[in-house]
């Protein structure tokens, strides 16, 4: 197995491993790269449902999306099936983000498996949270201890409204907004990192709006910093897995209705933040 860095920020590829046959050897290093660089990407693989799923709960149990805003692979619900082509086209995820953070248990780690892509277009950009937290100033960091976020799901509803998918869904299933702590410690690493996000955060707890927008748009501003940022381009055959706990993302959306692009997602549960 070969490990090669993929910025300064973050991210490495890792190659001379088949994920659909990893031994405990291999397993334990790539848990140990995973907390090291945050975003991992294997090319050249061909994981069917089952054996991503399996690859998945290396990390935690895996889990079905809250909402079932997408179509999900045939026998496997857990698998969300991410999918743009002529008369389907794919639901907007450009906007800066860490996955259903609304959640009361947000997911740890997400894998992204690439079917078929266009390539040279839906790059998916990278960001660490660490390094976003560690830039503050000693006077923002301590401001911010014990401060707590809202995070609200209505934002993923309100977008999947434009997709048949969501229209079968009760809005009474998004939960009221939730309070996670702005700054997370990482249960694996101990570190401490920001947890907020443009897109599921709406506001700082005990902090009217006008009071919150100012420091939140401050946070995001420092963690999406082009230094602080990986920006993967795909190609079929990747798997790309990513940290929810210490790091953002954000799908650029770059091409059209006609350019086929086919995904595989499967996320592993993780805990409350604290």
């Amino acid at each position: 197995m070969k490990l090669s860095r993929l910025c300064a920020a973050l991210g490495a590829e890792v190659r001379g491993v088949d994920l659909a046959r990893l031994d405990e050897a291999a397993s334990l290093a790539i848990r140990d790269a995973f907390h090291e660089h945050l975003v991992l990407v294997f090319p050249d693989q061909d994981l069917a449902a089952g054996a991503q799923v399996e690859f998945t709960e290396l990390f935690g149990p895996v889990e079905p999306h809250p909402l079932r805003t997408r179509r999900t692979v045939d026998g496997f619900p857990a698998v969300l099936i991410i999918e743009n082509r002529e008369g389907r086209p794919g639901a907007r995820n450009d906007y800066w983000h860490s996955d259903i953070s609304h959640a009361e248990r947000p997911p740890a780690v997400t894998v992204l498996h690439a079917r078929e892509v266009t390539e040279g277009r839906g790059d998916t950009m990278f960001c660490n949270m660490y390094r976003a937290y560690e830039a503050l100033s000693d006077g923002l960091r301590e401001d911010l201890r014990g401060r707590r976020a809202l995070h609200s799901g209505m934002a993923t509803y309100t977008r999947s409204l434009e997709h048949n998918d969501a229209r079968t869904i009760d809005p009474g299933e998004v939960k009221p907004p939730r309070a996670h702590p702005v700054v997370r410690t990482h249960p694996a690493t101990g570190r401490p990192a920001l947890f907020v996000n443009p897109h599921f955060t709406i506001g700082i707890e005990d902090m009217t709006e006008d009071e919150s927008r100012p420091l939140l748009d401050t946070l995001h501003a420092v963690a999406t910093r082009p230094e602080n940022v990986y920006r993967h381009r795909w190609r079929a055959g990747d798997v790309v897995m990513w940290d929810n706990r210490c790091t953002m993302h954000y799908a650029v959306m770059d091409y059209t209705e006609d350019m086929v692009r086919l995904l595989h997602r499967t996320t592993a549960a993780g805990d409350a933040p604290r």
